[in-house]
């Protein structure tokens, strides 16, 4: 029997770790965002993705944690650093962290057009990109299953929500979002995601994100 109380205990305990998805990150741009809430009535996961560009490791990284009680690898929180960009020294051949111009982004195989110039932001360039490939940028099947029972069906997907500002101020146990999400792990019921907070999930929620 999954409880509420056990879901919120492993998310404050991945926040003490500084394991829980900061979307002020000070090493990543923020560029886009989900969440996926997986469970049977015994089993439980969470997939949080933050996908941001990262000038130290130099390319669009999505970076997975993954929660639950049924994980068939690895510790709760971080799970996997996802490098999305197949071109980078094209794209920014001198290491300027700007956009060159006039060339595709590749992402996983596939040539995206960019309508920006050059001496565009990277992270700017990875932003314009966002709302119309999603699907490419962020987890497939496999990537989001990964150290996961495979049957384990989804029962919510959030491409937005309310986050706390600062989560050792406001543990994900005493905010709103997170013990909704609590409750339809709980529950197997997705209705129970009723949220009165507006979504500041954003990237322009989160202007000082990446700036170290």
């Amino acid at each position: 029997m999954i409880t509420t109380s056990s879901v919120l205990g492993q998310f404050d305990l991945c926040a003490d770790r500084a394991a829980f998805p900061d979307l002020d990150n000070g090493y990543y741009h923020p560029v886009d965002v989900r969440i996926h809430a997986l469970g049977d009535g015994t089993r439980w996961a969470l997939v949080a993705e933050l996908l941001g560009y990262n000038s130290r490791g130099g390319n669009l990284i999505d970076v997975v944690h993954r929660f639950g009680n049924c994980l068939t690898r690895g510790e709760p929180g971080f799970g996997a650093f996802l490098e999305r960009v197949d071109n980078m020294a094209e794209i920014d051949p001198e290491g300027a962290e700007v956009y060159a111009g006039g060339v595709p982004v590749v992402v996983r195989g596939t040539a995206l057009p960019v309508a920006a110039g050059a001496g565009v932001p990277l992270q700017d360039v990875f932003r314009l990109l966002a709302p119309e490939h999603k699907p490419l940028l962020l987890a497939d099947e496999t990537e989001l299953r990964a150290d996961l029972p495979a049957d384990l069906p989804v029962l919510l997907r959030l491409d937005e929500w309310n986050q706390p500002e600062d989560l050792w101020d406001t543990p994900p146990s005493a905010h709103e979002t997170f013990q909704m999400i609590a409750e339809v792990l709980h529950s197997s019921d997705p209705a129970r995601y009723r949220p009165t907070l507006p979504p500041n999930s954003h990237w322009s929620h989160r202007p000082e994100a990446g700036t170290l």
